[in-house]
């Protein structure tokens, strides 16, 4: 084996042109085709860099992981358990039905419909909006902990209910629903956290 040529393109915009493929398409429905002439390489540059299509994926889910982070640590930031469900919810009604975007969650679409040698994919992706859901609880713990859920409050509960429904949600831009259906069933959601809320009598 020759050594290999120097990597002649962007990392990093090639991730995002190949998290974009992801997202439209999901994991099965993406072509090597697709992902190469979108990051503007050949296919034995994507084995080189990347080992396989698989891992691709999880070098795209780590990028899109790494810029959620950040909007998710500003969700958080939020001041009460309420702001937080809001500031989430309410956001993902808006990112998820921008025409700049693919429609949907890149964690829910990439892993619909994934056939035999790909079973990992969709636990690939349960893991990573796990990381969201953990966040979440941890948030909450804390607001309960300040007085602001009620001392009956169930953080795990709460949290793992609000990812519910942003998963939800994801299926519903992705099916082609638009920003106002979207934004109802946010506003529900967060009626439901603010119930669980020491302000509510």
């Amino acid at each position: 084996m020759g050594m290999g040529r120097p990597r002649e393109f962007d990392a990093e915009t090639a991730l995002d042109q190949a998290m974009e493929v992801f997202w439209r398409h999901g994991y099965e429905g993406a072509t090597i085709a697709q992902l190469t002439e979108a990051m503007g390489i050949n296919p034995p540059s994507l084995y080189a860099c990347f080992g396989n299509k698989e891992g691709l994926l999880k070098a795209a889910l780590d990028r899109y992981t790494k810029l959620r982070t950040v909007w998710m640590d500003e969700v958080v930031a939020a001041p009460t358990a309420r702001d937080v469900a809001e500031r989430m919810l309410m956001g993902i009604a808006d990112k998820q039905t921008d025409p700049a975007n693919p429609p949907g969650c890149l964690l829910v679409q990439g892993g619909i419909a994934c056939g035999t040698g790909s079973e990992s994919v969709p636990f690939e992706l349960a893991a990573r909006r796990a990381q969201n859901e953990d966040q979440l609880r941890d948030r909450f713990v804390r607001a309960k902990a300040e007085g602001d859920l009620k001392p009956t409050s169930d953080p795990a509960a709460l949290a793992r209910y609000v990812s519910a429904v942003s998963v939800g949600m994801g299926v519903m831009a992705s099916s082609g629903s638009d920003r106002e259906a979207l934004q109802q069933v946010a506003s529900v959601a967060v009626q439901a956290v603010e119930a669980q809320s020491t302000a509510r009598t």
